[in-house]
C-alpha cells in the first residue's frame, strides 16, 4: 500500500506549531521568527515534506496585491459630504500607516479603492480579480454593509476595521468601545462633573452603539439614571450641531463624552461661541485619539485606541489566509487607554 506523501498538517505537528507558521514559511513570508522558522525548516526536513511548486507559483502570481477597500454609504464621490467620509477623519491616517508598515517588510504596497453605491459593491469581487487582487483590508462606515458577506463568500481573504454589525465568517479587529466609553465616564464623574451629557455616534455602527451602552453604563452604575444623548455623524459639522442641541437641552451641563475626536472637534468650537469655559465650566473627553486631539482649543482629553497596531493585524490576517486558504477567520480585540490633556 502506498504511504501517502507529509502534508503541512504533519510538519506542524511534527515542529509543535500552527498550520499557518508552516504555509507561511514555506511561502516564503518574511516576518517569521527565525527561531520557528529553524523550527518548521527542521520537520519539513524529517517529515520529507516537498511543496507544490505549481501551487506555490499560482497561489504567488493570484495573491501578489493587497486592496484597502472603503466601502461608504450610497452617494457620488466629489460631492461636498464626501470630505465628511473617512477621508475627512484624520483617524483613517493611522490606519494607513499601521497597514503600509506591515506591509512594507513583504513587498507589498495596498491598491486603494472605494466604493460607495450598491452598484460598486456588487461589482467590486470582479475589479479585484482584474487588479490581481488576492486579500482584503476593508473600512466600512456603515453597519448594514453587505460588502463582507459578498468578499468572504467569493473566497477574498478579508480583515475588517471594527467588529461588523452583522455577524460574518470574516476576521476582524476592534478596541474594547464599552470599556474606553466607562473609562471615560470614570473620568468625568472624578473630576467632579454632574451633569453630564454624550455625543453619541450613529446607531447604525457597532462602535456608536457600544460607546453609548458602556457610557450609559458607567453612569448608571454611579447612580446617574439620565443621561442627555445627542447623535451624530461623526463628523465635526455633525459634532457641532449635536452641540447646540445639547445646550438648548441642557444648558447647565458639566461633563461631556464625545464619541470621537471630530465631533469633540466641532463641540468645542460651540462651546467657546456660547462663552462655556473648558474644562472649567465644561469637562470634555473624546475617543479614538486621532491627530484631532491635537489640534483642538483646549488640547483634548480622549481614548486611545492603538490604531496602527491594528492595521497591522489586519494585514497579518489577510497574509496568513491568502498563504492558507483554509483558516478560519479569527478576531482581536484591544484595549483602550485615557489620554489625559487639557479638555479634561
Amino acid at each position: 500500500m502506498t504511504t501517502p506523501p507529509p502534508t503541512l498538517e504533519d510538519v506542524a505537528r511534527v515542529a509543535g506549531v500552527s498550520r499557518a507558521t508552516v504555509s507561511r514559511v514555506v511561502n516564503g513570508v518574511r516576518n517569521v521568527d527565525p527561531r520557528l522558522r529553524e523550527t518548521v525548516e527542521r520537520a519539513i526536513a524529517d517529515t520529507g515534506y516537498v511543496p507544490n511548486q505549481a501551487a506555490r507559483t499560482l497561489v504567488n502570481r493570484r495573491t501578489a496585491t493587497v486592496a484597502l477597500v472603503v466601502s461608504e454609504p450610497d452617494r457620488h464621490i466629489g460631492q461636498e459630504e464626501f470630505g465628511g467620509g473617512v477621508f475627512g477623519d484624520p483617524f483613517f491616517g493611522r490606519v494607513l500607516d499601521g497597514a503600509l508598515a506591515e506591509l512594507r517588510p513583504h513587498g507589498r504596497y495596498p491598491l486603494l479603492m472605494v466604493v460607495d453605491s450598491d452598484d460598486e459593491r456588487a461589482k467590486l469581487v470582479g475589479k479585484l480579480r482584474q487588479e490581481n487582487v488576492g486579500g482584503v483590508l476593508m473600512i466600512s462606515l456603515h453597519g448594514t454593509d453587505p460588502l463582507p458577506r459578498m468578499l468572504t463568500g467569493a473566497g477574498v481573504p478579508t480583515a475588517l476595521f471594527a467588529r461588523p454589525a452583522r455577524p460574518a465568517p470574516v476576521c476582524w479587529v476592534d478596541v474594547a468601545h464599552q470599556d474606553g466609553a466607562r473609562i471615560a465616564a470614570d473620568r468625568l464623574l472624578a473630576r467632579g462633573c454632574r451633569q453630564v451629557a454624550t455625543i453619541a455616534g450613529p446607531a447604525d455602527t457597532a462602535a456608536g452603539q457600544d460607546r453609548l451602552t458602556g457610557f450609559r453604563d458607567a453612569m448608571a452604575r454611579r447612580g446617574h439614571a439620565y443621561v442627555a444623548v445627542a447623535e451624530a455623524n461623526f463628523t465635526q459639522l455633525g459634532g457641532e450641531q449635536a452641540m447646540e442641541r445639547l445646550l438648548a437641552e441642557e444648558p447647565g451641563l458639566d461633563g461631556l463624552f464625545v464619541a470621537n475626536d471630530l465631533m469633540a472637534y466641532g463641540a468645542l468650537a460651540v462651546l467657546r461661541e456660547h462663552g462655556r469655559r473648558v474644562p472649567d465650566d465644561v469637562a470634555v473627553i473624546g475617543f479614538d485619539d486621532s491627530p484631532a486631539a491635537l489640534t483642538c482649543k483646549p488640547a483634548l482629553t480622549t481614548i486611545r485606541q492603538p490604531v496602527e497596531d491594528m492595521g497591522a493585524a489586519m494585514v497579518r490576517m489577510v497574509l496568513d489566509r491568502m498563504a492558507d486558504p483554509g483558516l478560519r477567520a479569527v478576531s482581536q480585540v484591544f484595549d483602550p487607554v485615557l489620554v489625559v490633556r487639557e479638555s479634561g
